[in-house]
């Protein structure tokens, strides 16, 4: 008995010796692209360069507000490639009713080239317009390929170039005035999104290069609160 216990106590104090030399596997953490306070690490484009970005992207209290007039976009000063990206956002309450339509948004990703005059750049588009967060796109050709009875083609578009969709699969959005979370994950040439917790879409044949991340401002006044990137393992 007391040999056993001797042995036991010998592989115990060895493994914790083992742990002491071989280092931990450090474990990928999240980087929180907006700080709550200002907009250090963003730059804007707008359609109308006489208007300064403070009249229409503002911190208050925590939370990033964005006018949504006149089109344009906030962008990380950073490239990405691929990456999974937390954002939550809510509509204003009244945002519909205040501007007659249903607001428009969207989380642009892997966003480049020079700005286009119209307002939309050539970036793949999470789409967030009241009713339709889920939607997947890619503008000024790039491109994307998903369920055909889903897919969404046009050549030549004004605003976005040789532009293709995918409709979501269902619908997942809180109600006008509730905070909404998407799970955007952007891995190669794999686009998968969630909305509150549930997957609504997915894409592949995604260009595999680095961009900007972008938050719209087209129309409808809308708040986020957390924008957070994570690393993941390039396919």
């Amino acid at each position: 008995m007391l040999r056993r216990t001797f042995r036991l106590i010998v592989v115990t104090v060895a493994l914790a010796a083992l742990a002491l030399v071989v280092p931990a596997v450090a474990q990928p953490k999240g980087i929180q692209l907006f700080n709550g306070k200002d907009l250090s690490g963003w730059s804007h484009f707008l359609v109308d360069p006489k208007v300064p970005a403070a009249a229409v992207w503002s911190v208050q209290d925590g939370v990033l507000v964005c006018k949504g007039e006149p089109l344009g976009y906030l962008y990380t000063n950073a490239d990405y490639t691929s990456f999974r990206l937390i954002v939550e956002w809510r509509w204003a309450p009244g945002a519909a009713a205040k501007l007659g339509r249903v607001p428009n948004s969207g989380v642009l990703m892997r966003v480049n080239g020079e700005p286009k005059p119209r307002g939309v750049p050539r970036a793949y588009e999470a789409q967030l317009q009241a009713g339709n967060a889920g939607d997947l796109y890619g503008f000024w050709g790039m491109p994307l390929d998903g369920a055909a009875d889903r897919k969404r083609e046009q050549k030549g578009h004004e605003l976005l170039g040789d532009m293709v969709g995918f409709k979501k699969t269902e619908g997942a959005e809180k109600p006008e005035g509730e905070w909404n979370t998407y799970d955007i994950t952007l891995d190669g040439q794999s686009l998968v999104v969630l909305v509150n917790g549930k997957k609504v879409n997915e894409a592949t044949g995604a260009i595999v290069m680095p961009g900007r991340i972008a938050l719209q401002s087209e129309g409808g006044e809308i708040h986020f609160r957390r924008v957070e990137i994570w690393p993941v393992q390039t396919r």
